[in-house]
Order: structure tokens, then C-alpha cells, then sequence
């Protein structure tokens, strides 16, 4: 009896505390993946491109300068008849131009339309912070529940360990007294079939934990045939309170400050919208200079250079109603926004409460699983006693021997289950830390 318990505490202990060159922690594992993971790598490009989008001259705000140059040369046979009647003729005659310069042009009002576009262009980059945010979130959550799956398979495995173990020595008690006539061979016989099932169910249970590996790695972007050990103790925080919950969520939730950017962005529109109504004055200013050469004609050669300036106004009278059919399109979905906010509020706080009902549950499951594979244990170390002195048969032991290793399972599960919930609220809040 002393021998199965003391091989039962050898497999207690995290194959990682013996092993550490190759464990990978929870926190290494989100390190990794937001360094690696492709997600993550495309939304922080996008962040860039916004960033790099929101700018004075994207909106329209700075002028526009820009060089000309131009040059063209002829050569052609020329007949000219003047009023006079006098025909002038020139064979081979060239004719060339150049002009080249600066010109300057800036719109200086449009309604205010180029200062809410800017908003827009800023409130975009602001958008896809939030955007990258959420991904982060997603990919943590996704990592962590991955690694949380891989440590309970891990320790569901140790369970059948555990299992294997106690039918190692039931057989071993089990040919003892069919040697000296104790037992039957059918005994001998059933426990050895119950060892090959719990060996098969651990074969099946190694490659679920292969196959959760190789996901893990997926999530991690990195070589998927990289095999590590995980910590298997890890705790859940009891404390998490209903209330503070919903108020974090109020100002953290992601989906939520994303919809109220999009409300936002639909009242920068409208803006824009309406600054069509005003007029668009203009700036325009250049200097250029421009040289021509003729063989036939009144003048032979000419240059020109100098300042050119001026302004231009121009106002929409009418489109065709266009412009007050956007304005009311844009007046919807300003409103249309302000209703996302509300629904989104409602249906986040609704989602918490379920999933802090979730929570409570499983924990008060996990303290009571603590307590009922206490009392298996205890159930397991009697059945053995009287097992190994003949007053109870194989069939009561395997019982007991089952009841113990299902309650170990129970009990894993039930923390698993605890920490998916803390996590799941602590994504949903918009705050998941480690």
C-alpha cells in the first residue's frame, strides 16, 4: 500500500520541476506569439499604414507645388500669304518652343471640410490601435486557453499514470493469490484486461496532447515539431468581483470603444458632408518662363518670364438634391451608431454576468472536487487494505480504484475549467493580463 501511494506522489510532481531546460511557461508562450504570430504581424502593418495616412497633406489642408517644363521643335516647309497678297515660301522652316516654371496652388477654404478630414484620417489611426488591441486580446486568450488545454491533458495523463500504477500492482496481488490458491485465473484474467484499457487510454491521451502541441506552436508561429513541457500547477484568482467588472468593462471593453470610434468617425463625415454647402476658394500662383523661335513669321524669336497669381471660387447650386440626400444618409448613421452603443452596452454586460455566473460555479466546483478526491483517496487506501488480505473482491477494488482516478479528473477539470473562466472574463473586460 505504502509502495503504490509513494509511486502516486512520484507522479504528482511536474515532469517540468525535474526537467526545466525544456518547459515552456505560459508566459513565454505569449511572448513568442506576439512576437511570431502572423495575426499580430498584419494588424501592427496596418497600424503603420494609418499612422502614416494621417497627415496634413492627406487632408487637403497644405498646397500643392509643382514643376513644369515642356519643349517642342517643328520642321516643315512653310507658305504664308500675307494681306497683302505677298506669299512668303520657306523651305525646311523651324519652329520651336519652350516653357517651364512652378506653379502653386492651395485651397484655403472648403467649408471646413479639410480639418474634419484630418479628424478622420487621426480617429483612423486611433481605429486600428484599438483594432491591434483586440487582436493582441484574441491572441493571448487564444494562447492561453491552447496552453491551459495542453496542462490538463497533461495532468488527466498523470491520472492514468496514477491508474496504471495501482492496476500494476493489482495484478501483481492478483497472481500472488492465484499462486496460492487465493484467487481464481478469471481474476487474474479481469485485472489484467482493466491494465491494457487504462494503457490504451493512455496511448489515445498522448496524442491528444501531440496534436494540442502542435496548435500551440501554430499559435506561436513557430516550427510546429518543437516538442516542450508545461508548468502543471497553475491558480485561479478567486476574487473577481461583478461589479468592478462591469465598470471596467465600460471603459475597456475593445468592441465597445470601437463602436463609439465609429460613432466618431460618422459625425467627422456628416461634417464633411455638410461642407459642401460653402464655397471652395482657391489660391493659384506660378512662375514660369517661356521662349519661342520661328524661321517664318512676324517675330522670329520671343521670351517671356514673370509672376502669375490668382484666385478661384467656386459653390455647389445645385446637384441634383445629391447633396441633401448625403447629409440625411450621413444623419442616419450618426444615429444608427448611437444605437450600436447601446445594444453593444447591453449585450457586453449580459455576456459578463453569464460568464461570472460560469465562474462562481466552477470554483465552487473545484473547491468541492478538492474535497471528494480527498475522500477517494482515503476510500482507495481502505479498499486496498482489505483487498490485499482477501475480504473484498477485484470488482469492489476496481471500483474504489476508478472512483479515485475519475475524482483526480474531476478535480483537474473542475480547476480548468476555473481558469478558462478567469480568463474569459478578463478578455471580455478588456484587460487579461497574466
Amino acid at each position: 500500500m505504502n509502495k503504490i501511494f509513494y509511486l502516486l506522489a512520484l507522479l504528482s510532481i511536474p515532469v517540468g520541476s525535474a526537467f526545466s531546460q525544456n518547459v515552456l511557461t505560459a508566459h513565454d508562450a505569449v511572448a513568442i506569439a506576439m512576437e511570431n504570430n502572423f495575426d499580430v504581424l498584419l494588424t501592427k502593418k496596418d497600424v503603420i499604414i494609418a499612422k502614416e495616412n494621417a497627415t496634413y497633406g492627406n487632408a487637403g489642408i497644405l498646397p500643392n507645388l509643382t514643376a513644369n517644363f515642356s519643349q517642342s521643335n517643328s520642321n516643315q516647309n512653310s507658305k504664308q500669304t500675307q494681306s497683302t497678297g505677298e506669299v512668303r515660301e520657306l523651305e525646311n522652316a523651324k519652329n520651336n518652343s519652350m516653357n517651364y516654371g512652378v506653379s502653386l496652388g492651395w485651397t484655403i477654404f472648403d467649408g471646413f471640410g479639410m480639418f474634419a478630414r484630418y479628424e478622420k484620417l487621426n480617429q483612423l489611426k486611433e481605429r486600428g490601435d484599438l483594432e491591434l488591441k483586440s487582436i493582441i486580446l484574441t491572441t493571448v486568450g487564444d494562447v492561453l486557453n491552447m496552453y491551459y488545454t495542453i496542462v490538463l491533458e497533461e495532468n488527466l495523463l498523470h491520472t492514468i499514470d496514477s491508474s496504471i500504477v495501482i492496476s500494476t500492482d493489482r495484478l501483481k496481488t492478483a497472481e500472488n493469490r492465484f499462486q496460492i490458491g487465493k484467487a481464481s485465473k478469471l481474476e487474474v484474467l479481469n485485472v489484467q484486461v482493466n491494465l491494457n484499457a487504462d494503457q490504451s487510454l493512455r496511448l489515445k491521451k498522448l496524442e491528444t496532447i501531440a496534436n494540442l502541441k502542435t496548435e500551440l506552436n501554430r499559435l506561436m508561429a513557430r516550427d510546429l515539431t518543437i516538442d516542450f513541457e508545461v508548468q502543471y500547477e497553475f491558480q485561479f484568482n478567486e476574487n473577481l468581483e461583478i461589479n468592478a467588472l462591469l465598470e471596467q468593462a465600460t471603459n475597456q471593453n475593445i468592441e465597445l470603444q470601437l463602436i463609439k470610434l465609429d460613432k466618431r468617425l460618422a459625425e467627422l463625415e456628416q461634417k464633411d458632408v455638410r461642407s459642401k454647402r460653402l464655397p471652395v476658394v482657391r489660391l493659384n500662383s506660378g512662375y514660369n518662363f517661356s521662349s519661342s523661335e520661328s524661321s517664318l513669321g512676324f517675330v522670329s524669336q520671343s521670351n517671356a518670364r514673370g509672376l502669375t497669381y490668382g484666385v478661384t471660387a467656386s459653390m455647389n447650386i445645385f446637384d441634383g438634391f445629391n447633396q441633401r440626400r448625403s447629409e440625411r444618409v450621413a444623419k442616419q448613421m450618426v444615429e444608427k451608431a448611437s444605437i450600436q452603443i447601446e445594444r453593444s452596452k447591453e449585450l457586453i454586460n449580459a455576456t459578463i454576468l453569464k460568464a461570472y455566473q460560469s465562474y462562481v460555479t466552477n470554483i465552487s466546483l473545484a473547491k468541492l472536487e478538492e474535497r471528494n478526491e480527498k475522500i477517494a483517496k482515503q476510500n482507495l487506501n481502505i479498499t486496498l487494505d482489505k483487498y490485499k488480505i482477501g475480504t473484498i473482491s477485484a470488482v469492489e477494488f476496481r471500483d474504489a480504484q476508478e472512483n479515485y482516478v475519475n475524482a483526480m479528473s474531476r478535480l483537474k477539470e473542475a480547476s480548468y475549467q476555473a481558469k478558462l473562466s478567469e480568463i474569459g472574463l478578463k478578455e471580455l473586460v478588456g484587460n487579461l493580463d497574466l
